[in-house]
């Protein structure tokens, strides 16, 4: 997280509303083999006090997450901010991002539990494409979908620390930061130019 406290976000809830949007997460832990990532797809609960993911039985971090405390982390847009655009000059290049870490101790999720988080992960994600019908479980054999689900394991990050960061040039002037959203835009990078122009009118 970055240490600037300008860059922590001013909504509460916006954070969580990341976190539920991007669904996709960098899971990190220690382990005796050495720190290791797994990235999976995420669900965040309505609340906001846990986060559920599975990973494959074979992923290195696998054996070794349940009791173990972990980090997760969702990333936004990012893009490089070029010197040029500031007016004064004795300035750096830096890059402006979003990311939400998260931290808890995960637990190993039981065979009923990893077949609800599947269910609540297929319906939230069918439900955004628009699917209609949405695929569901039903549409398997009864087999198939078990062997598939014993090639995972699920479980649940009871989340005890948040660290956000959204370094959106707010230790800028509004014109200095408008300048930087413009050749943000311009690079290709119109979500992140939105999100600066956002918290200027905000």
């Amino acid at each position: 997280m970055h240490p600037d406290p300008k860059f922590r976000p001013r909504q509460e809830d916006l954070p969580a509303l990341f976190v539920r949007e991007i669904a996709f997460a960098g899971i990190f832990a220690n382990t005796p083999d050495g720190p290791r990532v797994a990235h999976a797809p995420v669900v965040l609960s309505e609340d906001a006090t846990t986060l559920q993911f599975h990973l494959a039985r074979g992923n290195g971090l696998a054996k070794h997450l349940d009791g173990a405390n972990a980090l997760a982390v969702v990333q936004g847009p990012d893009a490089y901010v070029s010197a040029s655009w500031y007016a004064a000059p004795d300035q750096v290049p830096t890059w402006n991002y979003v990311a939400i870490e998260m931290e808890g101790v995960a637990r190993r999720l039981e065979g009923g539990e990893v077949v609800a988080q599947l269910d609540t992960l297929s319906a939230q994600h069918e439900a955004r494409i628009g699917a209609n019908p949405p695929w569901t479980r039903d549409k398997m054999s009864p087999a198939l979908f078990s062997k598939m689900t014993g090639a995972i394991i699920g479980f649940e990050m009871r989340i005890v620390a948040w660290r956000s960061t959204l370094k959106l040039s707010q230790n800028k002037t509004p014109d200095e930061r408008e300048r930087v959203a413009a050749g943000i835009e311009a690079g290709g990078h119109g979500a992140l130019a939105h999100l600066m122009r956002q918290l200027g009118n905000g």
